[in-house]
């Protein structure tokens, strides 16, 4: 470890080394900005969080096919459940209606459906 009284010479020559970068790289001109928030706003990168990009959307066309995929390989009883209730929005006792099977059924083929499809897309993400 270095000596205590050391400590402030090289806290001198990091600071004069800082100092003679900015002399070197600090920009000549001066420009003066009345309204420094609308300048800092004019050049922000407008792409907030939720902008889409190739890799986003790559990404977003990669899952849905892998979901696909994933409600595809269900068995017929629960592919059609799960796309009933899902995807075309009915309730239980319509789907049970729809389909002639109590409504626990439903419940029972939907409640499967659903975990083989999150095992199912589980592996394919390892």
């Amino acid at each position: 470890m270095a000596d205590a009284s050391a400590r402030p010479w090289v806290l001198a020559i990091v600071r004069n080394t800082a100092y003679t970068w900015l002399r070197k790289n600090r920009p000549s001109a001066v420009v003066v900005v009345e309204d420094l928030e609308s300048v800092e706003t004019a050049s922000a990168d407008t792409g907030g969080p939720d902008r889409e990009t190739p890799e986003t959307s790559l990404i977003a066309k990669t899952d849905a096919a892998c979901l696909q995929a994933a409600i595809a390989a269900l068995p017929t009883a629960y592919r059609e459940t799960m796309i009933l209730r899902d995807i075309q929005g009915l309730s239980y006792r319509e789907i049970a209606q729809v389909t002639g099977v109590p409504i626990g059924t439903v419940m029972s083929r939907l409640a499967r459906a659903r975990n083989q499809v999150i095992r199912t897309i589980g592996r394919s993400d390892s």
